[in-house]
């Protein structure tokens, strides 16, 4: 619980209107995108990197924890003031410092909101190309935090990619700057790409600077409806084992489609099981090419349909199947546990094959789709919590999918962290001496664990 004395050190350092305690307040800010909820003690705004730096001096004096947010859609549990103290709101700082036409660079704040920077650059012919879901709200502090991903990502990658510095207030209250706006650089440690993915535990990031592209000349989206889960999956690696790799290449089941159909009605064929929307961008001339060879490839795998958009208001048609999903899955159970595996693409047809079994044998909804292209499905394990047993089956489940990415050179995080959703599940992918090293970095740069207490590494 935070004194008095403290409450007022830190209204001095901020101002008063940057601090809350009453509880209404507080409640705001003591859940994310996930089912879990802790009060804060206080929540404050700084407005620069000096307050932060304040702050966290103050925290270590006094001996306190702090809780790095954005926006608070994170879908682990990875900003959440577990055990109380003090969350710490980025979005005060939400400036588009510069963007660099010249160097395909820009320099922002850490609570300007995705879409807000991606349509910046682009209104000027360049690209930002992380596209994670939240983008519309999430602030690009958070992004880096958690090293977000999205669908573009198969193509582009994620968000540490396009990260090429930043500056940083650590925990013991240091402002430092990393990386910088070269590309190459190779002068001590790489602490950038430390940083990012993070989780807020090492510092609270002040500015970033990211790498821009030119924003390609134009795109193909094209629908293609197969009649087996299994011949979506082995559509996604052959696309690619023909040498094309597309810009977004999302899968949806059938239990995902019969979701949306019931709310919606797409007037999907009667036949089909499995949806992936595929997109191509860059050389007009090559990605017609592009899309008549994925046409051909994709053919003999049970292909019911295939559906190329003419122009940009077909093809935003096309992608409200993917948008109209999370509306569309409260239909099947109240509540949702939304995991995020990763396995090799070529074993995308072995996972989708596991957790079915994994479903029937719990007999509890399971709903798959994601980022097919890079191996990144999102398991929707949803259930009922008012049924009794359910909730501790769903837990059950969830290991089994995790183990099962594992057992094919997955990983049980791509994009969402792991925050405390994820955290008792970190020894069956992290050896004990990978734990180890990492928290003996956490204790080198938080020697007080201030930052972001309990989050990432089991208890």
């Amino acid at each position: 619980m935070l004194t008095s004395s403290i409450i007022d050190q830190l209204k001095a350092i901020i101002g008063p209107e940057n601090v809350a305690t009453d509880r209404q307040d507080l409640l705001c800010y003591g859940y994310d995108a996930t089912q879990m909820e802790f009060l804060p003690d206080a929540v404050l705004h700084p407005g620069s990197p000096e307050e932060i730096a304040a702050i966290l001096k103050l925290a270590n004096r006094e001996n306190f924890p702090v809780f790095p947010r954005g926006a608070g859609s994170g879908f682990t549990g990875g900003a959440l003031p577990k055990g109380g103290g003090v969350v710490l709101v980025t979005t005060r700082l939400n400036r588009i410092l510069r963007i660099d036409t010249e160097n395909l660079i820009a320099e922002v704040e850490p609570g300007v909101v995705t879409e807000q920077f991606q349509q910046a650059v682009e209104r000027l012919g360049l690209f930002y190309p992380p596209d994670p879901a939240s983008l519309k709200f999430s602030t690009l502090g958070g992004n880096v935090a958690e090293n977000a991903g999205g669908p573009r990502a198969v193509k582009y990658g994620v968000t540490r990619d396009f990260v090429m510095g930043l500056e940083v207030v650590l925990p013991t209250g240091e402002i430092i700057r990393t990386g910088g706006e070269t590309y190459k650089g190779v002068v001590g440690y790489d602490l950038t790409r430390l940083l990012v993915g993070s989780e807020g535990t090492l510092g609270v990031i002040t500015k970033i600077i990211f790498k821009l592209l030119p924003f390609p000349e134009a795109k193909k989206t094209m629908l293609t409806i197969f009649d087996s889960i299994d011949g979506a999956a082995r559509a996604v690696s052959t696309i690619v084992g023909n040498k094309i790799i597309p810009t977004t290449l999302e899968f949806m089941d059938h239990a995902t489609l019969q979701c949306v159909d019931r709310r919606f009605t797409l007037g999907l064929p009667a036949t089909a099981r499995a949806v992936l929307l595929i997109e191509v961008d860059g050389d007009p001339e090559l990605i017609e090419k592009q899309t008549a060879k994925i046409h051909e490839v994709v053919k003999p795998l049970g292909l019911v349909e295939f559906k190329v958009a003419k122009d940009a208001a077909e093809a935003e048609a096309l992608w409200k199947v993917r948008r109209l999903v999370s509306p569309s899955l409260r239909d099947v159970n109240p509540n949702k546990y939304n995991e995020d595996i990763v396995v090799p693409r070529s074993k995308v047809p072995d996972v989708i094959r596991s957790i079915e079994r994994i479903q029937q044998r719990y007999d509890i909804p399971i709903v798959n789709f994601g980022h097919a292209g890079d191996g990144n499905i999102h398991v929707n394990v949803m259930i009922d919590k008012e049924i009794p047993g359910m909730e501790e089956k769903a837990h059950q489940a969830i290991e089994e999918v995790f183990r099962a990415a594992l057992e094919l050179g997955g990983t049980m995080s791509g994009e969402h962290g792991v925050g405390l959703a994820k955290q008792p599940f970190i020894p069956l992918e992290l050896s004990p001496v990978q734990i180890a090293t990492m928290q003996s970095i956490k204790k080198a740069l938080d020697p007080h664990n201030i930052l972001n207490p309990g989050k990432m590494f089991p208890a």
